[in-house]
This record gives C-alpha cells, structure tokens and sequence, in this order.
C-alpha cells in the first residue's frame, strides 16, 4: 500500500516554514489531525477537514480512514516523543511518510550551544516528573519538555529537594517562533515567573557539596533506600545484579520484593529496561512506590500479592530474582514455567532450608550454586575486627531454549 497517511511536523513559524512535501501533503489531505494551537497555523488555503484529537487521546478515528488521504500535524519532529512514533508501532512504515521539522530540542540545543549528541533529552508531557531523578549528575545537561507552564518550578524543586539547588536553567518559550523568548535562573533561587504552556526547560546540573553519587551501576549504597530491614545489602545486590545482567527492553520480575532494590537498579541499568515488583506485604509495597520514585524508576509496576498465585497472567519475563518466599509452595516451579526460553533465574537463601530448597530444585533444573560471605570491619573494644554478615547461597539458573 501506498503512504496514505502523512505525517507532518510544523513548528512554531507555522505553515510558512513547511517545506514543499509537506505543504502539497496538507493542501491535498481530506482530513487533517491535530490539536488546536496546530490546526490553528494553518492557513485558509489548507482546505481539509479539520479534526481536533479527542479527550482521552484516541487514534481510532484516524485508523478508521485507512487508505483516505490524511494528514496528522505534530511539534517539530513526530519521531521525538511524538504521534509519528505512537503510529509507527500501530501501521506498517510502508503506511506512512513522516516529514519531521526540526524538533524543540534540537533548537534548543542550537540556542544553547550544547552538542546534542552529549545532551540527555526527556519528556514529562503526561509522564511523571519522577523520571528525572535517574538522570541527576553533576555535569550532566538535560533538554526536558515541560507538560505545562507550571513544570519549571516543578523541576527547580525537585533539583532543590535531590541536592541540586546550584544547577542552571533555562526556559526556552514558543522555540522558532516570533513569541520565543528564553528565562535563566537558578534552581536554588528560581522564582516561579509567570510562563508560556509551550516551553522547554534546559538543565545543567550542579550538585551541592555532599550530595550522594548514585551511579548507574548496580550497587547503590544501601542508604539510598528507604527499607524495613528487607533489603538485599548493597554487596550481594551488585553481585546479583551482576548476574541477572540486564539489557536494554528487558523485563525483570522481582518475586518477593522487599523494598524493590534489585527491580529499581534493574531499571537504572537502562531506560527501556523494565521490571515487575511482586510484593504481599502493604508496609513494604508503600516502601516500593517511594523507592521507584526517589531512584527515578517511577515506571515500575507494583504487584501486590504473593507468589506463586500473584504471578498468574503476568507477561513473560527476560529474567527473575526471587529474594523470598523460595520455600513456598510451587514459587520455583511457576517462575521456572513463565520465565523465557534463554531467560535467566537467579534466587537467593539465608536460612538452612532455603539452601535446602535451591540444592534439591539445581537437581532436577541445573544451574550454579555460589556461597556468597562478606564481612566488614568493625570496632571490638579499642581495637577493630571482622564481622561476618549471614552468608548467601545463590542460584543462578538459565532455561535452555528446548525447556
């Protein structure tokens, strides 16, 4: 099938700085998708019947024209957290011809003279402001679309309350267009000035003296986590993570959670790495959502219930870790039944009949038995010594793609 849907990227210089492809695509479109501040841009020679996105954002109406010429506007490059992506994964590209503008973060970056290819650009249009907080090092600049005019303060706070107060921003309002004007301020200091719903905040990060350094790699001091005591401590979490070795797009079911460490640095590990926390207990799945949130991982999923029945209909993990509950009924057998073919199984025991449990399970299933024993030192009258943490027996298990 020929592209009957044209997807168009306009900015704020409206039709005027369209190029050729795109203006014969909008005067030859029937119908034209889009919101209100971009339909209003078009001049009165677009002729097509006009159509507002409707509230809730469904694209229904515009799967229904299959084969009708159409045409859908989008901010800058649809491709860019836009609607060309959202239709990319619903019709074949052969469907479709994109015609991205040059997106509000490439402007930026040209107004701020920052190399694009070393900034990290983020969205929180309908997303949670949360994300931001995996992103926060001392050095780093941020190219950050606001939802609305009332998202720079939200972020000058969130930088304030994460030790990060000094950092510099700069809003940029209506990017390309005649309205475009920029605000620079100091997250410590920033006032709240009245701006436009249409802007975008750049970030350069500057943490206050003292503040933590919250690597990506696994093994966050143990600190970072707001905990009960159920936590898998900060050296067998690097070791575990070691193991289950996330990869981008991934998805982690952490059974038995706890306070959701190894699903939360799980998803540190990259953006689009995904993890599921199956949890029973309410204190600690409280525990979870705060967690997920102050690491910058809001988009992991809490499960609450217990395994193996929570476990029911869930998606198909890339790997899993199980930290407790590895002697409940049916818990190894029905993460063993759903993990993929390839996928990786990692549990770890404290008690006598955990390690039990795993010895008799490596058995019938394979996989490597590791005894794990760490010991810090501690003070002994005046003088030092080593303390012996309870040591862990991990099981580290790969399904065969014949399973």
């Amino acid at each position: 099938m020929a592209p009957w849907l044209t997807v168009t990227g306009i900015g704020e210089d409206g039709f005027k700085g369209l190029g050729k492809n795109a203006r014969h695509a909008l005067l030859r479109a029937s119908r034209i998708f889009g919101s209100q501040r971009q339909l209003d841009l078009l001049p009165v020679c677009v002729r097509g019947e006009r159509q507002l996105w409707p509230s809730p954002f469904s694209m229904d109406a515009l799967l229904a024209l299959r084969g009708v010429p159409v045409c859908v506007l989008a901010s800058g490059d649809p491709m860019l957290f836009g609607v060309g992506a959202s239709l990319a994964r619903q019709l074949p590209v052969n469907e479709l011809l994109i015609l991205p503008a040059p997106s509000s973060c490439s402007l930026a970056a040209a107004r701020m003279g920052w190399p694009l290819q070393e900034v990290i650009t983020l969205s929180v249009v309908a997303r949670p402001l949360a994300a931001l907080n995996a992103q926060l090092f001392s050095g780093v600049r941020l190219l950050v679309l606001s939802n609305d005019g009332r998202s720079p303060a939200a972020i000058a706070e969130l930088l304030r309350d994460r030790g990060y107060g000094p950092s510099r921003l700069c809003v940029l309002e209506h990017l390309g267009g005649d309205a475009e004007r920029r605000i620079d301020g100091i997250a410590s200091d920033w006032t709240d000035p009245a701006i436009a719903d249409l802007n975008l905040v750049a970030i350069e990060c500057i943490a206050e003296p003292g503040t933590p350094r919250l690597s990506r790699l696994a093994g966050l001091p143990d600190s970072a986590f707001t905990h009960d005591g159920q936590l898998t401590k900060r050296d067998v979490r690097a070791i575990t993570l070691a193991r289950l070795a996330p990869t981008p797009g991934e998805l982690l079911w952490d059974v038995g959670a706890g306070s959701g460490s190894i699903g939360i640095e799980w998803m540190r590990a990259h953006p689009s790495c995904r993890a599921l926390a199956i949890e029973a207990d309410e204190g600690r799945q409280q525990l979870i959502e705060h967690n997920r949130d102050v690491l910058g991982v809001p988009g992991l999923q809490l499960i609450r219930g217990s395994a193996p029945q929570a476990l029911a209909g869930l998606e198909c993990p890339d790997a899993i870790f199980i930290g407790g509950g590895v002697t409940r009924d049916g818990v190894l057998d029905a993460c063993w039944a759903a993990l993929k073919p390839g996928g990786r199984l990692i549990a770890n025991a404290v008690t006598l009949q955990s390690e039990m449990t795993l010895m008799a399970w490596r058995e019938q299933h394979g996989g490597e038995l590791t005894r794990i024993h760490i010991a810090q030192a501690q003070p002994l009258g005046d003088f030092d010594t080593w303390r012996q943490a309870l040591p862990i027996t991990l099981l580290d298990v790969v399904k065969p793609f014949d399973a």
